[in-house]
């Protein structure tokens, strides 16, 4: 065999050191390198980040008014002066989807950090405790699951009165028993892992072995569940808002411009096109950066 046989390539030893590197890279960072590497999940962080700072700056953003009326621009076909058309008051519908965006956002988020507030407690203590407790738990959560989800966030909301904290509310309690199962499925796996034993043998509280070695060992699966469910809550808010549960007019919505708009789609059914394009594109977003988060937090895609 010759000299130059035996020889490494300068492209080998940086094939090499670049895989060194990221064997030794930390495993959110490795989970990050691949997200970002994702076209598509890319895409719907890009798109998500884009409705954000309309909802953040809509404000400045917005050319009108979401509020102001005027008797001579009813159902104007959308035009240089109004882009996206306006609606039976004359209200600029460009500016009302932009500040719309804010009761989409803010519902989507908070409503997931209640669910998952909720169900995380609880899917712990079910799969740490077990026995009588568990099966409370579990019982509970079936009962739970066995409804329609948005049946359920109807019936809340419906309860608690029509506006958009209790709707956030609604859907927020409504989606915890998906977190509470996971949970429970999750914490059943690690607790019986080494590690996990060996915490135990050297003396660790329960509490410290829940918060400092199960839970972060089961956190990825949480934020990919939570990315989908905020799509699921958007979808929800919507649906509340069209049936008059959720944002309360005159203060714009997705769901209730929806609601208006389905009495005037012959003659303008641009009042219907925009927050629907709206509400798909955000879904589509969550959906996509999910779907990238669970490649991306997945140790069996490496």
């Amino acid at each position: 065999m010759t000299q130059s046989s035996s020889m490494t390539t300068p492209t080998t030893r940086g094939a090499r050191q670049a895989d060194r590197t990221h064997r030794e890279a930390g495993p959110w960072l490795r989970a990050f390198r691949k997200l970002i590497h994702n076209r598509m999940a890319s895409l719907g962080f890009a798109t998500i980040l884009f409705f954000m700072l309309l909802a953040i700056f809509a404000p400045w953003v917005s050319p009108d008014d979401p509020l102001a009326t005027s008797w001579g621009a009813i159902r104007k076909a959308p035009s240089l002066e109004h882009w996206f058309g306006t609606d039976e008051l004359g209200r600029d519908v460009l500016s009302r989807v932009i500040w719309g965006a804010r009761a989409s956002l803010l519902a989507g988020v908070v409503s997931v950090v209640i669910s998952m507030v909720l169900g995380v407690a609880l899917g712990l203590l079910a799969g740490l405790l077990g026995g009588s407790v568990d099966a409370v738990i579990s019982r509970m959560t079936d009962a739970f699951l066995a409804c329609p989800f948005l049946i359920l966030a109807i019936a809340l909301a419906a309860f608690l009165g029509p506006n958009l904290t209790n709707a956030m509310i609604a859907i927020g309690v409504s989606a915890a028993p998906i977190f509470v199962r996971l949970t429970r499925a999750q914490v059943l796996n690690v607790k019986v892992e080494d590690y996990i034993e060996a915490a135990r043998a050297i003396g660790c509280s329960p509490m410290r072995i829940a918060f400092a070695h199960i839970l972060p060992n089961i956190t990825p699966p949480l934020i990919v569940q939570a990315t989908l469910a905020i799509a699921s809550a958007v979808i929800a808010e919507a649906s509340l808002s069209f049936l008059g549960l959720g944002q309360q007019p005159p203060d714009p919505s997705w769901g209730s411009m929806l609601n208006t708009a389905k009495n005037f789609m012959e003659d303008a059914p641009w009042m219907a096109i925009w927050p629907g394009i709206a509400i798909f594109t955000l879904v589509l977003a969550f959906n996509l950066l999910g779907d990238g988060l669970r490649d991306a937090l997945d140790p069996r895609s490496r």
